[in-house]
């Protein structure tokens, strides 16, 4: 299963999976219009690869498979003032 890995000039770290290079047809006009016009990053071959960098190779080939695209959203930020908290309260219990 080839894939075609396109970048969002407008969001950071986010990346729209296509089943063919400039096949946007699947790809919902609102989300296209968020994402701003893709720019082309790789074409992959799944099938081929044990692991993606950032999403799960599997869902990313189901989501293909359903819809024709995938939407790779970056990671969450850290909240480090909760993990802190978190560790203090972890601290105060023993």
């Amino acid at each position: 299963m080839l894939s075609a890995i396109y970048k969002s000039p407008k969001k950071p770290e986010t990346y729209l999976y296509v089943l063919r290079r400039d096949d946007f047809s699947q790809v919902p006009p609102a989300l296209l219009a968020t994402f701003g016009t893709p720019q082309l990053v790789t074409v992959l071959d799944l099938t081929s690869r044990a692991t993606l960098a950032g999403a799960d190779l599997v869902k990313v080939r189901q989501m293909l498979t359903d819809h024709g695209y995938y939407l790779q959203l970056p990671p969450p930020p850290e909240d480090l003032l909760k993990e802190h908290k978190n560790w203090l309260d972890s601290q105060n219990r023993q």
